[in-house]
Parts: structure tokens; C-alpha cells; sequence
């Protein structure tokens, strides 16, 4: 290793697993003695963490491994994450690419540094062996307020527009204990909040044996550790059960905010997906949850221009979600992923109706939310501060996922804090110290 350079940058594109992966890379990297670098400034050594949920993030990869050598011809470029475990041989075949790692690979990947030679050295495992979920070590975050904790891996749903569980294997789960001691660890450290992170956590713990499940990890946590609030990432909707539900109401920690994909309001569409629920399934259990925590936030994921969606079946989505209690929604534009089911599909749908939709659906979720946010001015809520906002001001994260800024500075981040909310201008909640 010490004939490499001790500048890295690290690019990271996708989800909240693969941000929780980067970091604990970056972890590392500083303990032997790296110097972490913005990825403009030109690093010696690159890290590049792919994501190839859509054909559109594998250009996103490639791009930042040309943009790299743009602006240090003489760097190293390393490619890990979902696009190097599904298509190593596009990547190895790119000037500058050293090393082209898998996921599970990950773990291990200071020592795929140190191996690298002349060429490109490529290690890539069949993930779908892999039967443990063995996550990165990390044990700090940028945001002193919050730290993710990932409990699990892989997927199992195999939905037809998902390469998912080709990139990262089958669902495997970190033993409660495992969980119950970092979180016990952060907390010590001084982390307020935690989120629970991972591929498909609804499935936690049935691979393990004994078998257990998420609702029985999260009591585990509420008793065996001092943690102020606890977060959990997405959940499948046919993964919520009533007992869950019950456990966020009573719960001293739990955060009442629920990440749904329902990624279609219409069953044709849902059929097509290969989703295992229907319309009716996932309108009953979002008022199930809203009856009995009526002040939870409740966002959803969602796909539009799936191949085959008609006018009448995007007006279905439409319908479904004017009518249904949600708070904010994450929207994504169909887009072919090579080697799914979805992308050699009849009725593709054309860019142009895509983006329309997509647009009608942000600013439904863009109303969604400031109705929800407004229906909390007036009312002092407990915040939990992540970071200066500038000027003068920082920004707290209530229980219900509401961001509000505030009077105040830097040295308050990572405290629990009451803020009276007072107005809702320019997209945001303002409020004061109360």
C-alpha cells in the first residue's frame, strides 16, 4: 500500500445501502492513513460505487470513471457496487478502470488494493451463493445526529423491473445481536437517532435460525439499548403487519414516518411488476396505519411509465393517491434495465408521456406534502438537530419526518430539541427554540 497515493475520492451513486457501504470505505480508508478529497480535486485513487437499478445509472458509472481521468490522467480508478457485480467485463474494458470488485468483495477491498498490479484486476463472486450478510464496520457519520445501521441484504422479490437480486443475491440477515451491540455502540458515541437500512428489511431475519423478525429486532432494541429514536428504512407493503403497526403507536423510540413502495395505483400495472398485492390490499393498510397514528408520515415510492401503462391506468394512480393520507412521494421514471423482464416488454412507454407523468406525480407529492406539513404550524414538535442550515440557522428532523429550520448554530447539532412551528415559506418549515 505505500506505493499508492494517499489521496482517494469516492463517488457513490444509489441507495442508502450503498451511501452506508461508501462510508464504511471511507472508514477505513482514513485509518491507513488516506486523505479523503472532494472528487473534483483530482485524486490519485478513485472509488467509484455503482449503482444499476436503470440503464440510465450505468452511464452515470461509466461517466464517472472517464470524469476521473479527466481530471488526473495518472489516477487509479476502483469500481465496486451493483453495476460491477451484474457486468464486470463493461467495466474492465474501460481505460483507467484498476480494479472491478463485487459486492461481497467489498469487505475485503483494502486488500484488492494492495494485490493490484499491472492490468485490471477483476473480483467478482456469484453473489447468489453468498448466505450471511456480513456488513462493513462503521462507526461515525458525517451527520453527527443520525447513524444507519444495516441489518440485512440481498432481496428475494425478483419484481420484473428489478435487477436487484442479480446485483446483491438473496436476503440475508446481520444476527440481532450484532444489531443490538452497534447500536448500543453508537449510542454511546452520542447518536440520537438510528435508522434501520438495508435491501429488503420487511424480511428480516427469517433466513436465520432460529427465524426471527423485524418486529421482534426492534423490541430487542427498545429494551436492550439506551437509544432515544429508532427509524426504519423502506418496507414492503405486504410486510407491515398489524403487530408492527401497534409497536410504532406504543412505542416510546419508534419513528411513526413508514417508506411504502407501492410503484403502481392500478392492478394491471402491479400484475406486470410481478408486485404481490392489489389496489385494495394497500389502500386498506395505508388506512390502517393512518387510523391508528393519524399525525404518521407516510411516503411512497413510485414508478410511472411502466411498459403497457394506458391514460386510464396512470389516472388510476392518480385517483389512488389524491384519495389516500400520504405525506410525500418519491417518483421514478420507468427506464429499461437490460436483463429484466420489464425491459423486453411490449407497450413501452414513449419519454416524452414518461416525463409528463412524472411531473403531474411530483407536484401531487409536492401538494401532498405541504398540506401535511402545514397541518403541523402552530404546534411545538421535538426535533433532532442534523446540521447548520447557514446564516444563522439549523435544521431538526421531527419523529414524523418533517424538516424544520430554525434560529440557531452548529454547536447544537446532534441535541433533542423542542421547536414551536411558526410559518411554511419557500418549501420548508420555520419555527423557533421553544
Amino acid at each position: 500500500m505505500d506505493r499508492l497515493s494517499r489521496t482517494v475520492a469516492i463517488a457513490t451513486l444509489g441507495c442508502k445501502t450503498n451511501q452506508f457501504e461508501s462510508a464504511a470505505m471511507e472508514e477505513r480508508l482514513n485509518a491507513v492513513g488516506f486523505t479523503v478529497v472532494p472528487f473534483a480535486a483530482g485524486a490519485s485513487l478513485v472509488i467509484v460505487n455503482s449503482c444499476t437499478v436503470t440503464a440510465a445509472t450505468d452511464s452515470q458509472s461509466r461517466n464517472l470513471i472517464r470524469k476521473a481521468r479527466r481530471l488526473n490522467p495518472d489516477c487509479r480508478v476502483v469500481v465496486t457496487g451493483c453495476y460491477a457485480q451484474v457486468d464486470p467485463q463493461a467495466l474492465r474494458d474501460i481505460p483507467g478502470v484498476a480494479v472491478v470488485l463485487g459486492n461481497a468483495e467489498k469487505r475485503n477491498f483494502l486488500d484488492f488494493l494492495e494485490e493490484a498490479g499491472e492490468g485490471t484486476r477483476v473480483a467478482v463472486s456469484d453473489i447468489s451463493a453468498e448466505t450471511e450478510a456480513v456488513p462493513l464496520p462503521l462507526t461515525a457519520f458525517a451527520e453527527r445526529s443520525r447513524a444507519f445501521v444495516q441489518i440485512q441484504n440481498g432481496c428475494n422479490a425478483f419484481c420484473s423491473y428489478c435487477i436487484i437480486p442479480y446485483a446483491r443475491g438473496r436476503s440475508r440477515s446481520v444476527r440481532a445481536d450484532e444489531v443490538v451491540e452497534q447500536i448500543r455502540s453508537l449510542t454511546a458515541r452520542g447518536y440520537t437517532e438510528v435508522v434501520l437500512t438495508g435491501i429488503h428489511i420487511g424480511g428480516y431475519g427469517l433466513d436465520l435460525a432460529p427465524a426471527t423478525t423485524l418486529l421482534e429486532l426492534v423490541e430487542r432494541i427498545e429494551g436492550e439499548t439506551e437509544l432515544a429514536r429508532l427509524r426504519l428504512g423502506s418496507l414492503e407493503p405486504t410486510e407491515i403487519p398489524d403487530s408492527l403497526i401497534e409497536r410504532i403507536a406504543d412505542s416510546a423510540i419508534l419513528c411513526p414516518h413508514f417508506h411504502i413502495p407501492l410503484q403502481a395505483g392500478d392492478d394491471a400495472v402491479l400484475q406486470r411488476m410481478n408486485r404481490h398485492y392489489d389496489t385494495r390490499f394497500f389502500r386498506d393498510l395505508v388506512t390502517t396505519i393512518h387510523r391508528r397514528l393519524p399525525e404518521a408520515a407516510i411516503g411512497l415510492d413510485l414508478i410511472t411509465g411502466f411498459p403497457g401503462e394506458s391514460d386510464d391506468e396512470f389516472a388510476h394512480t392518480l385517483q389512488l393517491i389524491e384519495e389516500l393520507p400520504v405525506s410525500h412521494l418519491h417518483v421514478f421514471p420507468f427506464s429499461r434495465r437490460p436483463g429484466t423482464p420489464a425491459a423486453a416488454m411490449a407497450g413501452q412507454v414513449h419519454g416524452a408521456i414518461v416525463k409528463e407523468r412524472a411531473a403531474r406525480l411530483r407536484e401531487l407529492g409536492e401538494r401532498k406534502h405541504r398540506a401535511f406539513a402545514q397541518s403541523f404550524i402552530g404546534r411545538t414538535l421535538e426535533v433532532v438537530v442534523e446540521r447548520g442550515a447557514g446564516r444563522g440557522a439549523c435544521r431538526g428532523l421531527t419523529r414524523n419526518y418533517l424538516n424544520v429550520l430554525f434560529p440557531g448554530n452548529a454547536r447544537l447539532a446532534g441535541r433533542r430539541l423542542p421547536v414551536t412551528v411558526d410559518a411554511w415559506r419557500d418549501g420548508a418549515l420555520h419555527g423557533t427554540l421553544a
